[in-house]
């Protein structure tokens, strides 16, 4: 069994170094993927920020929770570009004659995905810094925040893998993170959920990304996060879970 765990681990460091060196052989997405997040924070900070209430003198903390989800959702549509190619050009299949962990090679790709969205996160928190954003949280509350966003991610990077391995065409295996980036449009990320008519704010209530968004606004304002924190959690465990299933299934089909 030791044996077992070694040989997957060893397996899946080759796999995440492989697909690493793609990422920064191509630092261009990265870049992407923080331009449209860093683009929409200073047009509502900046152009629409005035004209919103929100019961905060300082928009920008209200704003950048939901920024950082979208900035996940955005990115998480290059695994998914990748495993698609990486099944179309037949790697996938070399791969699987190899004496290597069979799934080692989708974890490559998955926590890929887990470290250049940090790197993109990271550098979102700075440009908010320069455009005023300011915490009164402690560690403690930004190791939640850290580990929640990383739930979030690898809930989404699973979610993707069944797009790269199942779509037809590379637009197709991508397209899907359209409808996650517009859902924090439909939550508390921009505007309270109570200025929205009822049908909406009752999607949006109801929605992971507002849970999810409520509790890193509170974590990181030194508020009490209420439920909000144990529903946040359930949502990326459960979506994980249920993507990793599907996902494996996918992959095991592609196996044979």
């Amino acid at each position: 069994m030791e044996t077992v765990k070694s040989h997957f681990f060893s397996d899946m460091s080759v796999m995440l170094g492989r697909s690493m060196r793609h990422i920064f052989r191509s630092m261009d997405t990265i870049i992407t993927v923080c331009i449209t997040p860093v683009a929409m924070m200073l047009l509502f900070v900046y152009v629409f920020g005035g004209s919103i209430q929100t019961g905060t003198d300082n928009y920008v903390n209200y704003l950048l929770p939901g920024i950082l989800l979208i900035a996940i959702a955005s990115g998480i549509s290059y695994t998914a570009y990748r495993l698609f190619m990486d099944k179309q050009r037949g790697i996938i299949e070399r791969f699987h004659s190899m004496p290597i962990a069979r799934s080692a090679v989708l974890w490559g790709h998955v926590l890929t995905s887990l470290v250049s969205n940090v790197i993109s996160l990271v550098v979102i928190i700075l440009v908010a810094l320069i455009m005023g954003f300011r915490s009164s949280a402690g560690v403690l509350p930004w190791l939640a925040v850290a580990g929640i966003l990383v739930l979030f991610t690898l809930a989404l990077t699973w979610v993707a893998a069944i797009a790269g391995l199942s779509g037809k065409t590379v637009e197709g295996a991508s397209a899907f993170s359209y409808p996650l980036i517009f859902l924090p449009f439909i939550s508390s990320a921009f505007v309270p959920t109570d200025s929205m008519p009822k049908v909406v704010r009752a999607f949006a209530d109801n929605q992971p990304v507002t849970s999810i968004v409520e509790t890193i606004r509170a974590l990181l304002s030194g508020q009490p996060v209420g439920n909000d924190i144990w529903i946040a959690l359930a949502w990326c465990v459960g979506i994980m879970l249920v993507a990793y299933i599907f996902a494996m299934r996918a992959y095991k089909r592609k196996a044979t």
